[in-house]
């Protein structure tokens, strides 16, 4: 127990890193209503550009910025698949991580992987300095979910919404719902890239498949944030902390798990389970309402 009490530090740390990851996919996910398997490569795409950009001498915050944008050109790719070719969405986004594994070979020289050591490069988030990368985590989102909020406010930000909850009606009322798709996979897959350049900086190296996955433990936060904090927070930016505090509670429990002894070698099977369950829960609640309702109508 001392040692997982020890790692809890590490695990919150990583799980922000994760939740900001969330962050991206709750936008497409819940605000447009579209399953974006994109993520799975433009996290890894994040890390692999951050890696590229420090080893050519660069700051990490602009590389870090570089890796917002090839992130968003990869969601701006999925969005014009789907909306100018008519490909489904969930197709559109596996073509192209497809390509990107392909892509993020190349940018990391033909290697699976790279290294990225605090030691040799001034980074921002690491393994070595934990409350340092605690702190800049905190800070950084809140300044996410902020500037999202004030996004998500304008008439453009309405627009996207809408069009995730009723895109006939949203079409109906003279909102271009194929520019909002993808405006949204822009910015999700812009948010992903971003939080995988600061994965490779936390864990000293950005790896070919370091995105394999990352949808379902993406979808895991948000699905964690919501079934926990769902009934408290109404307000779309307490929304978005809650998926990004379901990134920490995932992580932390992993790292429980594995402390009890669970082989890492199962750990996407036990993510895939958690996942399972906490999408369940919502509808067993309903379930159990319903027949509630429908024996006591029943007794009456």
């Amino acid at each position: 127990m001392s040692g997982f009490i020890g790692a809890l530090p590490g695990a919150a740390a990583q799980g922000i890193i994760w939740g900001i990851m969330a962050i991206g996919v709750f936008i497409t996910f819940r605000v447009l209503d579209i399953a974006d398997l994109t993520v799975d490569g433009t996290l890894g795409t994040g890390g692999a550009i951050i890696v590229l950009c420090m080893a050519n001498g660069m700051n990490a915050w602009l590389g870090m910025l570089m890796a917002l944008l090839a992130g968003c050109i990869a969601g701006l790719v999925t969005g014009v698949f789907h909306t100018k070719f008519g490909i489904p969405a969930i197709l559109a986004g596996i073509l192209t991580q497809l390509s990107l594994y392909s892509i993020n070979l190349r940018i990391l020289g033909g290697k699976a992987n790279q290294p990225l050591s605090f030691r040799n490069y001034k980074v921002v988030f690491s393994l070595g300095a934990i409350p340092k990368s605690l702190i800049f985590g905190v800070i950084f989102v809140a300044v996410l979910i902020a500037v999202l909020y004030w996004f998500f406010g304008t008439e453009l930000g309405h627009g996207l919404r809408a069009t995730g909850c009723n895109e006939a009606m949203a079409r109906a009322n003279g909102i271009n719902t194929d520019t909002n798709k993808v405006i949204g996979l822009v910015l999700s897959n812009g948010i992903v890239a971003l939080s995988g350049a600061m994965l490779a900086q936390f864990q000293g190296f950005a790896d070919v498949n370091m995105g394999r996955g990352a949808i379902v433990i993406g979808l895991a936060a948000v699905i964690i944030g919501e079934v926990i904090f769902g009934k408290i927070f109404k307000n779309f930016a307490l929304k978005l902390l809650a998926v990004c505090i379901g990134g920490v509670i995932y992580y932390v429990v992993i790292t429980f798990v594995l402390r009890l002894g669970l082989n890492a070698n199962d750990l996407k099977l036990f993510t895939a389970i958690v996942v399972a369950l906490f999408l369940g829960i919502p509808f067993w609640k309903n379930k159990i309402a319903a027949k509630t309702v429908k024996n006591k109508e029943v007794k009456a």
